[in-house]
């Protein structure tokens, strides 16, 4: 998730790219950038990085609406490394709402990662 580069090309639902403006990959570090959708629609995102423990866990807050934190953690398993994606919104009726866009948006996402690690 440190490459920005690399992190631009699978973050996000198929078929969206995404143009970063700021990438700091440190605690406390501000993350702005914009989704850029299949019809071209633009999506502008910041965030911040709260907390990054090297090749563990990376915790996300979003700093623009909607608000929401994601851990990102890897643990090792048998036979690779198992990945726990956590998304937990500020507001639980925004969640609900927005929760048939966000579940299949971040399999998309996962499956993205997947392609881009090879596997």
């Amino acid at each position: 998730m440190k490459d920005p580069v690399r992190l631009a090309r699978w973050w996000g639902p198929a078929g969206f790219s995404n143009r970063f403006d700021r990438f700091e990959f440190e605690a406390g570090g501000k993350w702005i950038f914009t989704m850029i959708g299949p019809d071209g629609t633009t999506y502008p995102n910041e965030a911040m990085f709260t907390h990054i423990d090297e090749d563990r866990r990376v915790v996300i807050q979003h700093v623009c609406q909607p608000h929401f934190q994601l851990t990102i953690s890897l643990e090792p398993a048998p036979g690779g490394t198992l990945l726990r994606w956590d998304q937990a919104f500020a507001d639980p009726a925004v969640a609900q709402a927005v929760k048939h866009i966000v579940e299949p948006a971040n399999e998309q996402n996962l499956d993205r990662l997947g392609v881009e690690l090879g596997l």
